[in-house]
């Protein structure tokens, strides 16, 4: 395997951390660039954050491996990697996932009408999607998803509930899988559906988890969706939700934040003291150190695996899982190193003026959990490896 980038993928991530390096200028910069945000960095959430997005889009950096017939540049998906590890060391908002799950999916399997309405607005980013997935008894079974979609005449008439929907509180437009087939086995009876988030009948009740993010219950009653807002083939949404997935965990676990994560953890180890003496020159947290920095090294290593994968034309499942599971722990362990060191004061909130490193470990600590979560929980993530790479039987 080469893990090495060409002349052209160095020379582009120069291009955008000279654009980041302009961006820190804007009066807005703070809300635009805030990696304390944990999750919630990825999110395009707030003017500043969307207006950002529009300047990714001016510049050409959304949709860059798209096909040109839809707008997009036919650049390797190495690109888009590259731009989102540059954009996730920052804070800012991902590229997000209307060029990804949604904008690929469009693209390989929506019909003219949807790609037409939708493909360039993502590409001006004039768009926000919420994914529609998990369900009160759905949520890593997804494929146990409830909402009923029942055929009406020119459409669709849909009720249930979804939990755990990010984004939906400032989305535009909901990416919803609802069942459409109750009689065929669980996996075969889903489809895809678009709606817009100002739909009358839907409710959206926020739900703020202990790391400060907001996801929500959505509640949708008697919802008409015209037939053509149903994206690909009937009874097929199974399929393209799990090839959203892979791309979902390809880019938006990226390995830059913990390679942020352990320069600040090294530089204020280095300036805290306990019982006067600097907490670096101890022994037990220098190894303490060595070990996460090789721990650091290894998910870049498990996310190198993943590009190349990609790279040689393959979905990286087994390779996504395994960084995503490996770098999501590591992220907790992290935050677990910082507190044990910083002791009573590490339990500060960041309102506390007196809290270390503005609170940010903190922060973390309670942040770190919901990324063992999104897009498949650990749980999952084991079981993918066990039974596509390792070939176990996942009952006992």
């Amino acid at each position: 395997m080469n893990f090495d980038f060409d002349a052209d993928q160095v020379a582009f991530v120069a291009r955008v951390r000279e654009f980041l390096a302009e961006v820190r200028e804007w009066p807005d910069a703070d809300d635009i660039m805030c990696p304390e945000r944990e999750s919630d960095s990825i999110l395009a959430d707030t003017p500043a954050r969307r207006a950002f997005n529009k300047e990714l889009a001016r510049r050409g950096y959304l949709g860059m491996s798209w096909p040109k017939e839809y707008g997009g540049q036919e650049k390797p998906g190495i690109y888009e990697y590259l731009l989102n590890e540059e954009l996730s060391r920052v804070g800012a908002p991902l590229i997000g996932k209307g060029v990804g799950c949604v904008g690929q999916t469009l693209i390989r399997h929506g019909s003219d009408n949807l790609k037409a309405e939708f493909l360039p607005k993502i590409l001006s980013a004039d768009v926000e999607f919420a994914l529609g997935y998990s369900e009160p008894h759905a949520g890593s079974d997804l494929a146990s998803l409830r909402l009923r979609a029942e055929r009406v005449e020119g459409g669709w008439m849909l009720n249930g509930q979804k939990m755990f929907t990010t984004s939906a509180h400032f989305a535009d437009w909901y990416w919803l899988a609802a069942r459409t087939d109750f009689d065929a086995p669980k996996h075969k009876g889903i489809s895809l559906f678009l709606l817009p988030m100002d739909h009358e009948g839907i409710t959206i009740q926020p739900i703020e988890t202990m790391g400060e993010h907001v996801t929500n219950a959505v509640f949708l009653d008697n919802i008409f969706v015209p037939e053509d807002y149903l994206v690909g083939e009937l009874n097929r949404g199974w399929t393209y939700i799990c090839e959203a997935l892979d791309y979902e965990r390809f880019t938006f676990y990226t390995y830059s934040p913990l390679e942020e994560k352990l320069k600040a953890l090294k530089a204020l180890i280095a300036e805290t003291k306990c019982n006067g003496e600097r907490l670096d020159t101890s022994t037990e947290v220098r190894h303490g150190l060595a070990r996460l920095t090789a721990d650091v090294q290894m998910a870049k290593m498990l996310q190198r695996r993943v590009i190349y994968a990609s790279s040689q034309g393959r979905v990286p499942t087994i390779e996504a899982a395994m960084c995503k599971l490996y770098s999501t722990a590591l992220h907790q362990r992290l935050a677990d190193f910082a507190i044990d060191r910083l002791g009573a004061d590490g339990l500060l909130h960041k309102a506390d003026p007196d809290a270390p490193a503005g609170g940010k470990w903190e922060w973390s600590y309670r942040a770190t959990a919901l990324d063992t979560i999104g897009a498949g929980t650990s749980e999952v993530q084991k079981n993918i490896i066990a039974r596509r790479e390792l070939g176990l039987p996942l009952e006992f």
